[in-house]
């Protein structure tokens, strides 16, 4: 059983929480709460959780400040937040974990099965380092968690030129790095990545348009020329809309 403390400032909010933790989650034990930055780093030195159920915004600081305080981070954390974009495009980049409030039973569940799965503390530090980086960064420079079946890594977004899909896998290209495949679909990734002038070009096709080089029309099709030397397919019915972001690089 997994022992776990619920930090989170509003009393209301943080019993109904542990209400849904009990009913739905029998493999956890609530064995502390803290409704404070300050309260809840005291509280996990004192108690050494196995999991954290955190708070984004306290009155105090954030759940990012209390991570910070504590790191290395000894244990499983899903944030909980009751705003829908506030850091959630950080969260995503990171692969780490979050649920909106009120808590959703199956999100809950579906969180707790992740985090009991087994997560060295090199892979959740690496996590964790990159969620912070993302959130201190400029949008321009943010880093993306991308996982093979053999690493985890965390690579510069401004470094992917295109990603090319296989059935459920995808496969980054850089401009200075080796490839990686990571199974994942490109529709996940085409959401995440659509803020940074990343567009999908044809079905099994995503480029990042700063990458692109030159564009060759023929006879069976149009052809998109990336900086790496990648050629990839334009769709007909992309081709209009391809065109105008030309227009405006």
């Amino acid at each position: 059983m997994l022992r776990a403390v619920i930090i989170e400032d509003i009393d209301a909010i943080r019993r109904k929480n542990i209400d849904v933790i009990k009913a739905n989650c029998p493999n956890i034990a609530v064995i502390g709460q803290a409704n404070s930055v300050e309260s809840g780093v005291n509280l996990i030195r004192q108690i050494i959780p196995d999991i954290v159920f955190l708070d984004v915004e306290m009155p105090d600081g954030t759940g990012f400040d209390l991570l910070q305080k504590l790191a290395p981070i000894h244990f499983k954390v899903i944030f909980i937040t009751g705003y829908e974009d506030f850091a959630i495009r950080a969260f995503r980049f990171s692969a780490i974990d979050y649920l909106l409030k009120p808590l959703d039973p199956a999100d809950l569940v579906e969180a707790v099965n992740k985090a009991e799965e087994s997560l060295s503390k090199d892979v959740l530090e690496l996590k964790l380092n990159t969620l912070f980086s993302n959130l201190e960064r400029p949008k321009n420079l943010q880093k993306l968690i991308l996982k093979t079946a053999e690493k985890i890594y965390s690579v510069n977004i401004q470094d992917i030129v295109n990603c090319e899909s296989d059935k459920n896998y995808t496969t980054f290209y850089f401009i200075n790095a080796p490839k990686l495949v990571v199974s994942t679909t490109l529709k996940e990734y085409e959401t995440l990545l659509k803020p940074f002038q990343f567009f999908r070009a044809h079905q099994s096709h995503l480029i990042n348009m700063l990458y692109f080089d030159h564009f060759i029309k023929n006879d069976g099709g149009n052809t998109i020329v990336m900086k790496n030397k990648n050629k990839v397919p334009l769709a007909i019915r992309k081709k209009e809309e391809f065109l105008a972001l030309i227009d405006n690089l």
